[in-house]
């Protein structure tokens, strides 16, 4: 048995088959590149470019490969674009799970791992966010993976498929290697938005908003090391292998960061000063956020063992000082 992780040249995918791989897995990438890098995957690694939009495709791979488990990271996921145009959002995110899926139950396979997003909550009231915190998203983005988990519900009510759902909100860090990382374009993830600061790639850092209900006045977050993201989905992979029932889990280390304290253990960190200038709060971003991970914790024994913030800024940074200018150098 193969395990298909799609999106698997991405970020997050590319750092989940490594993963798989040191674990001894068969693992088959399909990917569009739309977003992902064929540096970031490795060389043992069949990789297939194409569209979990393409059918005539998919068919092609589940019937080359005895497929036993579909893993999903191939969303588009930046919140601000989606907001400009949910028709893509739509489009990929839903429409593509969609025939990802319809492709699955047509080929009797009934193991799917999904990727999908703390952003679903919305503003929640209260925290830490738990998996039965009221759902409602501010953005086509979190609506879109909302909309997805819903399906998956009925997919298994009607044809057995069963799932693993997980939602988190901040993925950061590298491998320990320092050989794949965070490469965006846009970048608008935080912590890499620093690094590239301190290494003189940008002018500054903004701090958007300083008067926030929060200990130093700048945003909270909940920071999780992306391979502890990638265990916690090889763990639900492994628990639907053996015969375990669809669920959701949130994956977050339960503390919380300020923007300031990130930019203070950055300094810190690297040995790097840097400029750091003050904006205008964003429109919709919320004080704190921040999710427990109990559950997960509990039920699939999972331990966020990279998520200290001195651990993912320094392999962040190992990354970032060995591939200054992401995958191209």
């Amino acid at each position: 048995m193969k395990i298909l992780v799609c999106g698997g040249a991405g970020y997050i995918g590319s750092h989940v088959v490594r993963a798989l791989v040191e674990r001894q897995y068969d693992v088959v990438v399909v990917d569009n590149f739309s977003t992902g890098h064929g540096g970031a995957v490795p060389e043992n690694v069949t990789v297939i470019e194409g569209d979990i939009r393409d059918q005539i495709l998919l068919k092609r791979v589940f019937e080359e490969h005895t497929i036993g488990c579909v893993m999903h990271f191939c969303a588009n996921s930046l919140v601000g674009e989606s907001m400009e145009q949910p028709i893509k959002y739509y489009h990929n995110n839903v429409y593509g799970t969609l025939c990802l899926l319809e492709t699955m139950v047509e080929y009797n396979i009934k193991k799917f791992v999904f990727s999908s997003s703390a952003a679903v909550y919305g503003e929640p009231k209260i925290l830490p966010i738990t998996e039965e915190t009221e759902k409602n998203p501010t953005n086509t983005y979190g609506e879109t993976k909302l909309t997805v988990e819903k399906m998956l519900k009925w997919m298994d009510v009607a044809y057995g498929l069963k799932s693993m759902v997980f939602r988190y909100f901040n993925a950061a860090g590298a491998h320990s290697t320092g050989e794949i990382g965070e490469d965006h374009d846009p970048e608008t993830h935080l912590i890499p938005l620093i690094l590239q600061t301190a290494l003189g790639l940008r002018e500054k850092i903004s701090i958007f908003g300083e008067d926030y209900n929060t200990p130093d006045g700048s945003c909270v977050r909940d920071y999780i090391h992306v391979l502890d993201i990638a265990s916690a989905h090889i763990l639900g992979m492994e628990k639907l292998m053996s015969g375990g029932d669809s669920n959701i889990y949130n994956l977050g280390d339960g503390k919380g960061f300020s923007v300031k304290e990130v930019i203070e253990k950055t300094k810190e960190l690297t040995g790097r000063e840097f400029k750091v200038a003050m904006a205008e709060r964003r429109p919709g971003d919320p004080a704190t956020l921040i999710a427990s991970s109990e559950k997960a914790k509990q039920e699939l024994s999972w331990s966020p063992e990279h998520s200290d913030l001195d651990n993912i800024i320094k392999t962040a940074w190992k990354w970032h000082l060995n591939h200054p200018q992401g995958y191209e150098v």
